[in-house]
C-alpha cells in the first residue's frame, strides 16, 4: 500500500495500491467523501497511465490542483518516476 500526502486540497492523504500497471485500490482520507469515493471506484481496474492522462492538471475552484490531480501526482511518483 502506498501513502501520498496531498498538498493544496481538502483531502489529507491518499492511500493506494498498484499491481503492475493497474490501479487496484484508492482511498482518499478527508475531502469530499462521496465524490472521492466515486473517483476511487471509477479508477480502480484502470491502467495507471490512463488514470494519469485523465486526471492530471484538473483544478478545484481557484486552486492550482485538485484531489484527482493529486492522485495523478501520487501515481506518477510511485510508478512512473520509480
Amino acid at each position: 500500500m502506498n501513502n501520498f500526502d496531498t498538498k493544496g486540497v481538502c483531502a489529507k492523504n491518499i492511500e493506494f495500491e498498484v499491481d503492475g500497471d493497474i490501479v487496484k485500490s484508492v482511498k482518499f482520507n478527508g475531502g469530499c467523501n462521496g465524490n472521492l469515493k466515486g473517483i476511487a471506484s471509477l479508477v480502480e481496474g484502470l491502467k495507471v497511465e490512463d488514470v494519469i492522462k485523465k486526471l492530471e492538471g484538473l483544478t478545484c475552484g481557484a486552486k492550482d490542483t485538485s484531489c484527482p490531480d493529486q492522485l495523478a501526482k501520487a501515481l506518477k511518483q510511485a510508478v512512473i518516476n520509480k
